[in-house]
């Protein structure tokens, strides 16, 4: 069920950028506040949001807590700060005394400054890592033996497989542990390519063999933001069931037809639940560069949706230690394809398209949003992990440029002068705010 009807209209698709960008936002400045309170840092203001303030309440330790206007982005502001952006109010900081002069960014402990900035980052992954990690406790893991847990809607119904059944073999190829990627690839590559195939399964504990449609339909499961398929109109649930007027039976047909179309538009016809008839549909592939297993990028035409099995498999319980290191797998996963396709774009090796700005993070959120709460939160926790880690470029003007400053004081025993400190941050304002251009131009002019 879609997280908020209809949500693919310009007013839902900000209402998902605004709710996923606070709820980062608010993450990432709490953990300075936070972690700054602790190591004696004292917050005059905590802001979600810049511009006239719309309500504010101050707390007993003297912070005030603010929600304003304009709800992209947020900020902390420290005393001896003379503004969000933390810049240091020499004048303000001239006249304090030596115990409040302690409770500024600027004249606290080299330790507890480090610890401030980093703190941002930190809550972004560990925010991340949570919410992973729950995800990955609430959907379970699919059973072994592989078993049918509910028969997904397809057309031509009236196949013999049903829930329950344990999965032995199909065509004749025994199934292998689901859990075992590799094994589970070759097994799918080696099933005939055709509709109905039999199933030897285990059904009230005797051994039987039953008619069941292909194991990979071309069924969509998911559906890629911002593709071919989802700016047609495709749904989850839809089944593509002739490409070309050419009945297919598996998704390695839809697969092969759409790369070899090589971009050219196609012709498609599709079963969807619920419709009296079959729909038509016309879609061109796009270009798109698929991060590798073992690392680089590949460059493949694809019309941008995610396939399954014919049915729903039965899962069982994970465990919070297992589905804590799938969080961390995961997140860890995030981060290293982002450095990786940051490096490709940078060399050339792939395209620079790739990169998107806020109206790209904003159109995602609503189609993430639009395939259900499930899929919105883990958008939310994946972007999550990106801001986190943008935040760590050694940038001026970033968490990253600010820890690379500490460094340097740790090195030579003194911060850098308030003069280089300026210019290196109006040369790091000027890089951020380039990169936020290249980027929405992206979004205005990329294919």
């Amino acid at each position: 069920m879609a997280f908020l009807p209809e949500f693919g209209g310009v007013v839902m698709t900000l209402v998902a950028f605004v709710v996923a960008l606070s709820i980062i936002v608010a993450i990432h400045e709490y953990g300075h506040y936070i972690v700054g309170r602790w190591s004696g840092i004292h917050a005059e203001v905590f802001s979600l949001g810049f511009g006239p303030v719309l309500f504010s309440r101050t707390d007993r330790h003297g912070t005030q807590w603010q929600l304003a206007a304009l709800p992209f982005g947020g900020y902390v502001r420290f005393m001896g700060d003379l503004n969000a952006a933390s810049g240091k109010d020499g004048e303000a900081m001239g006249r304090m005394s030596e115990a409040d002069h302690r409770r500024t960014m600027h004249g606290a402990p080299l330790w507890a400054r480090t610890a401030t900035v980093a703190a941002g980052p930190v809550f972004n992954f560990v925010l991340s890592i949570i919410v992973f990690t729950a995800l990955f406790m609430l959907r379970g893991q699919v059973a072994e033996p592989l078993t049918v847990g509910e028969m997904r809607q397809l057309p031509d119904a009236g196949y013999e497989l049903q829930a329950g059944d344990e999965v032995l073999a199909v065509a004749g190829v025994q199934v292998p542990a689901f859990s075992d990627g590799t094994a589970m690839e070759a097994f799918g590559d080696a099933l005939p390519a055709t509709a109905p195939l039999d199933y030897a399964v285990r059904r009230d504990g005797q051994e039987i063999t039953v008619t069941g449609p292909n194991l990979y339909p071309p069924i969509i499961s998911q559906l890629a933001p911002q593709s071919a398929a989802y700016d047609i109109g495709l749904k989850a649930g839809d089944v593509i069931t002739s490409i070309e007027g050419e009945r297919i039976s598996a998704f390695e047909q839809l697969k092969s037809y759409v790369e070899g179309a090589e971009g050219a538009p196609i012709q498609i016809t599709v079963y969807r639940p619920g419709e009296e008839a079959e729909l038509d549909f016309v879609l061109a592939p796009r270009r798109v560069d698929e991060p590798q297993p073992e690392g680089g990028f590949e460059t493949r035409w694809r019309i941008g949706i995610v396939g399954g099995l014919a049915f729903e498999p039965a899962t069982e319980t994970v465990g919070p230690v297992e589905a804590l290191a799938d969080g961390l797998g995961q997140t860890w996963r995030i981060v290293t394809s982002s450095i990786s396709g940051l490096w490709h774009m940078a060399t050339g090796a792939i395209s620079t398209c790739n990169m998107t700005g806020p109206i790209g993070i904003a159109q995602t959120s609503g189609a993430m949003a639009s395939q259900g709460a499930e899929s919105f939160v883990w958008f939310v926790a994946a972007l999550s992990t990106a801001v986190g880690l943008l935040n760590l470029f050694p940038v001026p003007v970033l968490d990253g440029g600010h820890l690379v400053f500490y460094a340097f004081e740790a090195a030579t025993g003194r911060p850098p002068s308030d003069r280089a400190l300026r210019v290196l941050m109006a040369a790091g304002l000027t890089l951020v705010l380039s990169l936020m251009v290249f980027a929405l131009t992206n979004d205005l002019f990329c294919p």
